[in-house]
């Protein structure tokens, strides 16, 4: 039996923009990627803390540095710019390694620059 186990995520990002006419996903800036091992393509669940909207979409890289938190195509009408929300990706694994796996969090500011990055039940690295 496999199991989605929480992968990473990152928590309390702001929405800085929306996008109907896009054909959908969320863009992320590059750094906020890497600061929590996401890749572009990958599966991510949504979670609004404005409005308690959760939805899945995947990832498109963006501009590093940039601090975007995009929502484009149909999931850009379940957040407002402004809005704070977590992005969680999930990966399949066995019992015996998901007892062993400790999930990737990356705290961000208002602005969305990684402020901490920890595994859960480990010491955090702050960044700020």
């Amino acid at each position: 039996m496999r199991l989605h186990i929480l992968k990473s995520k990152i928590h309390r990002a702001t929405v800085t923009g929306a996008d109907l006419r896009y054909e959908g996903s969320i863009t992320l800036d590059a750094d906020l990627m890497e600061a929590a091992d996401m890749l572009p393509n990958e599966k991510a669940q949504i979670v609004n803390n404005n409005n308690g909207a959760r939805f899945e979409t995947y990832i498109i890289e963006g501009e590093r540095g940039s601090g975007v938190v995009q929502l484009n195509g149909a999931c850009a009408r379940l957040a407002a710019i402004g809005d704070e929300i977590i992005i969680m990706t999930y990966a399949e694994m066995t019992r015996e390694e998901a007892k062993q796996h400790k999930p990737l969090v990356a705290l961000v500011d208002k602005q969305n620059r990684p402020t901490k990055i920890y595994r859960v039940g480990e010491e955090p690295l702050v960044l700020v």
